[in-house]
């Protein structure tokens, strides 16, 4: 009988071993595997320029290009009422899974305030087009910027129409903030299409974007490609121990950029950082963008990001954490006082073909699934708006205003609890997962009818 046992535990710890190997070569590739990189002709005149910021003042600028495969003499060609300037340029030499680039950087700093700067990247006596962007007033309090989650276009996206269309309509913004995953894999061909989807708009307006685990390759331990933070060059001269952290102050308000990719003690370096930075802070609005949600919609994940920052984020009194990573919209109010609802408000939200199968927690105050998004924000002296659309119709899908209060308390007023929610979806006919993302939906909306329909007074 004990030997008939033994058989059978040892038949079936056999099985489980296989199954468990069969699942994990299933699943190599997905958590360990990075696509084929496509080889391109080195351009000998000046490409994928792009406009982004400098250090943390709001004044100073960095213009980024590639051309060719070696080093030569590169210098940023800058006119302003009829006066030319010419501006070294750092170089660096970028070796990829399948060729060599030459990536350059130039610094622009004491620009004026309120003027029109008009420039050309020149490398070796071969330039490129001209290209020009204005710095803010500094005696004007308001300003305006836009935001997006994930992008994560494929091959062919409409990422570059939804942003023109965007900052068509919405004129009074000044730059563009990516909540990471702006590109799909660190590879030729995503650059590429990254830099289409930024074209005619990374040339004349600052891009500031973070981290996302799509910019690391995948393996054991992660690796960040060293072409990104040569794109993104403010990284070159604010990074703390290979952390892409940054900060910028502008007008009134101060962001604070975090990679949440990182393993544990990179986290603890970020954590220190940040408390630093918000000690030191004066800015009377603090606004934090990250890749990983703190709280998450898709079933309790980043619990160490939360553990690490969100303490952080109410303490020192953030105002709004900007995030992505689950490719859907959802907006939770963090703090909750007897005169009402109070700072932090944590959103998420996506500009991505790909929409995720996500959960309805509790403590969240809006949702949205099977669309795009993006976000404006408005910071003016007493108050900062945020105003969620739609990508596809930027019809107004949320908004609220967050205000100044006695004792330096930010209340906020929902406006978006009368702006109904969008829950249509058709799941695929056969799948399982499909299937289970309609019931939750389902007893979602059963659950909280108000928010389907628009309020009455």
């Amino acid at each position: 009988m004990k030997s008939v046992r033994k058989k059978i535990v040892k038949c079936a710890t056999l099985l489980a071993i296989v199954a468990l190997a069969v699942w994990v070569a299933m699943r190599w590739h997905v958590w360990f595997g990075n696509p084929p990189e496509e080889a391109v002709a080195p351009s000998m005149t000046p490409v994928h320029v792009l406009l982004t910021f400098g250090d943390s003042d709001e004044l100073s600028r960095n213009v980024s290009w590639q051309c060719d495969t070696v080093l030569r003499p590169s210098s940023l060609q800058l006119l302003c009422d009829s006066d030319t300037v010419t501006v070294d340029a750092q170089g660096e030499v970028f070796a990829s899974r399948v060729g060599r680039a030459a990536y350059y950087v130039a610094r622009l700093r004491h620009l004026k305030p309120g003027t029109r700067y008009y420039y050309r990247a020149i490398t070796d006596n071969n330039a490129s087009g001209w290209y020009s962007f204005t710095t803010r007033h500094n005696d004007k309090p308001d300003f305006s910027f836009l935001f997006v989650g994930d992008v994560q276009d494929t091959i062919g996206g409409e990422t570059n129409r939804i942003l023109r269309e965007a900052l068509a309509r919405h004129r009074e913004c000044e730059f563009l903030v990516c909540g990471g995953d702006l590109t799909e894999r660190p590879a030729n061909q995503y650059w590429a299409e990254t830099f289409r989807d930024l074209d005619s708009i990374g040339q004349s307006m600052p891009i500031l974007n973070v981290t996302g685990n799509h910019d690391y390759f995948k393996g054991v331990i992660q690796r960040l490609e060293h072409r990104f933070p040569l794109i993104f060059s403010y990284f070159l001269d604010s990074k703390v121990d290979d952390n892409m952290v940054y900060t910028l102050n502008y007008g009134s308000a101060q962001i604070f950029v975090l990679d949440s990719n990182r393993e544990f003690p990179y986290l603890w370096t970020q954590r220190q950082w940040l408390k630093e930075q918000l000690e030191q802070s004066q800015a009377r609005w603090k606004i934090l963008v990250l890749h990983h949600p703190l709280y998450s919609i898709k079933g309790g994940n980043n619990m160490i990001q939360r553990w690490m920052f969100d303490d952080l984020v109410r303490q020192y009194g953030v105002d709004l954490v900007l995030q992505g990573h689950e490719h859907a919209y959802a907006r939770r109010i963090g703090g909750l006082y007897k005169n009402g609802p109070m700072a932090p408000v944590y959103t998420i939200s996506h500009c991505s073909p790909k929409n995720y199968r996500i959960h309805f927690p509790d403590g969240f105050d809006k949702f949205g699934i099977s669309s795009r998004y993006y976000q404006t924000v408005s910071v003016g002296r007493d108050t900062l708006a945020m105003a969620t659309y739609d990508a596809y119709h930027h019809t107004l899908y949320d908004s609220l205003l967050i205000v100044t209060g006695p004792y330096h308390q930010h209340a906020v007023i929902d406006l978006g609890k009368d702006i109904p929610e969008y829950m249509e979806y058709s799941p695929e006919p056969g799948n399982k997962k499909d299937r289970k993302f309609a019931e939750r939906i389902n007893q979602y909306v059963n659950s909280h009818p108000e928010r389907m329909t628009r309020r009455k007074n």
